[in-house]
């Protein structure tokens, strides 16, 4: 039997197919382009092959990625910077935008501003809206679709099935997009410009992470000269995390943002060593800048003696008080130190030149800049102003008692000085066993020394786990450009954690950011976040509990295990569902349920190593599962992960954290008591 040709649901297929084939037309022109005659140079040529190269791969058209996800049938033209629209004009919402041969759009991007009731329109705003659809797919495939009349009185507004079912699907592989579920209030901080930092207060399963990469990808869209000019960057905290997400923005059609973990921006040095959490806390203190600035500078010393410049019979005499006026007035000026030191032979020539004036010479630049390379400038620069490497200077303050001491009298006290010193001084820059925490005071002495690139925008997620002087190492990364911020202050799980955020945002130089706080839960089922925020009071009293509106409540069970056999057992019941599975233990637990897996031949994968069809279970310890989730989880021994920490509050924490990963389904395992933090 023939499907009938006004059937709707043929009708969106066919509209599927045709568009899909406009995708294939528009890559197929890009790649049949001829720049043989267009390029002055192999230069150009190269550049040029490269940008229709990502332009090829930017058309890429995903088989199972839907093309388009939403219509908006529009009830008078949107306004006249709309030029696309007409009165009772229909838009295909997707994630890029796709014309046909006349150019006319088929498929329109969803960051473009007439795709924005897809997200915000409402019963009590339809936006213009007559009708929002909703498209249900299976793989590639078109199978359902959902309306909603939001300029009918008559029909009561409901919950969408579809955009329900697409929250709720269970996900095997890397982190994937929400472009089709983004929520008014996501959207709102997706769409915010890019004059703004934005701070996004989220608690776990809020989708803060992906509005941040979605932000990114709707900047790009809005300001892309601007920013393929200044440079994008997301920052994560660790590869793991890096690897979950580096799919969303391609899956967007962006290829350009880098990604990168702090320790990647501050890698001055190879790190050997790791620090004693109280040495981590004071090296990450922001004090450690003005300790820093104090040596950096101790380095200048106020000239003694005249500067004598001889050019043929001449001899050009700059007396050690104006010389000292020179330094006085460049130290006053604050800039880089290396600037400055660049600027001092130039000054000293200037000086020259004015008294070869006054005799009657008429000296030009050029007569300038070879005084400023006269060996007795030079000799006088390197005495009053030498060079200094950021590395050694750090290597000194940390092994010289009597140099620290002199420069953090006054801002470290005693016990501060002698936790931060080694203990054995390294002979070098090459051989000392450099920790995390000195990268990034050696990146900051390297900002004093020279000025560190800005980007046009930054991401920085679980941005709760960094120090002052980490945000200090970041903030250098977008002084002229602007921040997206996101993290959890429950899921602090370091020494030195975020207390709160407008402390953050002052160390990363963006006091003016706005702080935006979401708590609708889409990922963690009910009974899960429930459960999970019996810690809140402990680990980050009166932040607001995240409120679930899964309509699933999930699966959720505390049992009592006598070996890791139960665990075993509780990972098998888990992988008999659809999607994946996680098994979070205390780092210290790992390599024992490591074996038991093996031994019961249960395949498993690391964190950041991408799950198939055939290992969906992957070993997380506890101190990489931050950001990561899972459809199941199954959490070994709570009271184990508390205890792996220096401290029960960042012990608390780190349990918060490997709580919260479940998407479907959490079991939690124990033989040893729960904390009692949990059973109260």
């Amino acid at each position: 039997m023939s499907t009938p040709v006004d059937d709707p649901l043929s009708r969106e297929r066919s509209h599927l197919a045709a568009s899909r084939s406009a995708l294939r037309a528009m890559r197929e022109d890009v790649e049949a382009l001829d720049i043989s005659d267009v390029t002055a140079n192999w230069v150009n040529a190269e550049v040029l092959a490269h940008q229709i190269d990502e332009r090829i791969k930017a058309l890429a058209d995903l088989s199972d990625t839907p093309l388009f996800f939403g219509r908006l049938d529009y009830l008078h033209a949107p306004g006249a910077e709309e030029a696309e629209g007409a009165e009772g004009e229909r838009f295909y919402i997707g994630r890029r935008h796709v014309h046909d041969a006349d150019g006319d759009p088929m498929v329109i991007d969803w960051r473009a501003p007439v795709s924005q009731p897809f997200y915000r329109a409402s019963k009590k705003d339809p936006m213009d809206i007559a009708l929002r659809r909703r498209f249900g797919y299976t793989g590639g495939d078109l199978t359902a679709y959902e309306d909603e009349h939001l300029s009918d009185p008559a029909e009561a507004a409901q919950t969408s099935k579809l955009l329900q079912q697409e929250i709720e699907r269970p996900r095997v592989g890397p982190m994937r997009d929400i472009v089709a579920t983004i929520q008014p209030e996501q959207d709102e901080i997706v769409r915010s410009g890019l004059s703004g930092t934005v701070c996004v207060q989220g608690g776990p399963g809020t989708g803060k992470t992906a509005v941040g990469l979605h932000r990114v990808a709707y900047l790009l869209y809005a300001h892309r000269e601007r920013l393929a000019r200044t440079g994008t960057l997301v920052i994560g905290p660790n590869r793991s995390f890096l690897h979950y997400i580096e799919q969303v923005l391609p899956a967007l059609g962006e290829l350009t943002v880098r990604q990168a973990t702090v320790e990647d921006l501050v890698a001055h040095v190879e790190i050997k060593g790791t620090d004693e959490a109280t040495a981590a806390v004071v090296k990450g203190d922001a004090r450690m800048a003005r300790v820093l600035r104090g040596a950096l500078y101790s380095h200048v010393t106020m000239p003694a003696e005249p500067v004598v410049v001889v050019r043929g019979s001449r001899r050009w005499r700059v007396p050690a008080y104006e010389l000292q006026d020179i330094v006085r007035e460049l130290l006053d000026r604050d800039i880089r130190y290396g600037a400055a030191r660049e600027a001092l032979p130039q000054r000293i020539a200037h000086a020259v030149l004015v008294q070869m004036e006054r005799s009657g010479e008429a000296p030009d630049d050029r007569v300038q800049d070879a005084v400023a390379r006269n060996s007795a400038v030079k000799a006088a620069v390197k005495a009053v102003w030498p060079a200094v490497d950021p590395a050694k200077l750090v290597l000194r303050l940390l092994s010289d008692t009597d140099f620290l001491a002199e420069h953090a009298e006054g801002i470290l006290d005693e016990d501060e000085q002698k936790a931060i010193l080694w203990a054995k001084p390294a002979r070098s820059v090459k051989s000392a066993r450099w920790s995390a925490a000195d990268a990034v005071l050696i990146d900051e002495a390297t900002d004093l020394i020279q000025r560190t690139h800005s980007l046009g925008h930054v991401v920085l997620d679980e941005a709760q786990d960094l120090s002052p002087m980490q945000y200090r190492a970041v903030g250098r990364r977008c002084t002229t450009g602007s921040a997206t911020v996101l993290g959890d202050l429950a899921q602090g799980t370091t020494p030195w954690a975020t207390r709160s955020w407008q402390e953050a945002l002052a160390h990363l130089g963006k006091q003016d950011a706005v702080i935006e706080e979401l708590t609708a839960g889409f990922r963690v089922p009910t009974d899960v976040i429930t459960y999970a925020s019996r810690l809140l009071p402990h680990i980050a009293p009166g932040l607001t509990p995240v409120v679930s509106i899964r309509e699933n409540p999930g699966h959720f069970e505390v049992r009592e295990a006598s070996g890791t056999a139960d665990v075993v057992t509780a990972c098998r019941e888990s992988l008999r569902h659809e999607g994946s599975t996680g098994l979070i233990a205390a780092d210290a637990r790992v390599p024992e349920l490591a074996e038991a897996l093996t031994a019961a031949g249960i395949p498993y994968l690391g964190p950041g190593e991408e799950t198939t069809r055939d290992t969906r279970l992957t070993l997380v310890p506890a101190s990489l599962a931050k950001g990561l989730e899972y459809d199941y989880v199954v959490l070994d021994e709570p009271q184990a992960v508390v205890d792996g920490e220096p401290d029960e509050r960042t012990g608390l924490r780190r349990l918060y954290v490997a709580l919260t990963r479940a998407v479907s389904g959490l079991t939690v395992t124990h033989t040893a008591p729960l904390p009692p933090q949990l059973t109260a």
